[in-house]
């Protein structure tokens, strides 16, 4: 599904990532895990091409979307939900929504019906102006936006970032069922054991290189290992 190999990016002269190797299989979920700082959102830019790489690849089925427009890559496969949600504020939920539907490979798996069954608060609020939603909310319309797009694989940047600990149950319970409904999907997210609990693999970062790569049952056998790349 997705495929990043020697991924290379710098801002300016500074560089942060040094041969980022990570994959993706259709109906995976992946994890981009380390502390703050590490190069993390760096990576995901990259891939959307909101940052052109210096060097590496980024493959989506087999396609090289390599540094092209971020459109392109959307319209490739890619849904993003972005670090700090970014939902358009004097928009209503449904019309966030449908301003990004789109089909473009097959009939559309997700629909405003689908994307409100997932989300039953957003149907109530639906309404209501992205600005006068909850930071909980929020995420959950940024997940639905994303969703609305038919993406072959969601991208999840910081995914219950400064939320209530219910509704960041609520996000992970969310992700829990795009799993089972074969949903692939990357997911930045500090809380470990809570991914782990679903996740099929996860990718450490430490000062833009892969430290370290496997499956959750090795991840939570290895405490050295959390306590050496994931707590402050």
């Amino acid at each position: 599904m997705l495929v990043v190999s020697g991924l290379e990016t710098s801002y300016g002269d500074s560089q942060v990532l040094f041969g980022v190797e990570m994959a993706v299989g259709a109906g995976e979920v992946v994890t981009l895990l380390g502390r703050n700082g590490m190069g993390k959102t760096t990576t995901v830019l990259s891939i959307m091409g909101l940052l052109k790489p210096r060097a590496g690849r980024v493959m989506i089925e087999g396609w090289d979307v390599t540094g092209a427009a971020p459109y392109r890559i959307a319209q490739a496969g890619l849904g993003l939900v972005p670090e700090g949600r970014q939902i358009f504020p004097t928009l209503s939920v449904e019309e966030n929504l449908v301003a990004t539907a789109a089909a473009r490979f097959g009939p559309a798996r997700w629909t405003l019906a689908g994307v409100y069954a997932l989300f039953p608060r957003l149907k109530e609020r639906r309404g209501n102006m992205g600005n006068q939603l909850s930071g909980g909310e929020q995420q959950m319309l940024a997940i639905g936006r994303a969703l609305m797009t038919n993406p072959k694989l969601v991208i999840l940047d910081e995914a219950t970032e400064g939320l209530a600990p219910l509704i960041r149950h609520e996000i992970w319970d969310c992700l829990r069922l795009l799993k089972r409904e074969g949903e692939a999907i990357l997911v930045i997210d500090k809380n470990v054991d809570a991914l782990a609990s679903f996740a099929d693999r996860h990718v450490i970062l430490e000062k833009g290189r892969v430290v370290w790569s496997g499956t959750s049952a090795e991840l939570m056998a290895d405490p050295v290992l959390k306590d050496r790349y994931l707590h402050v």
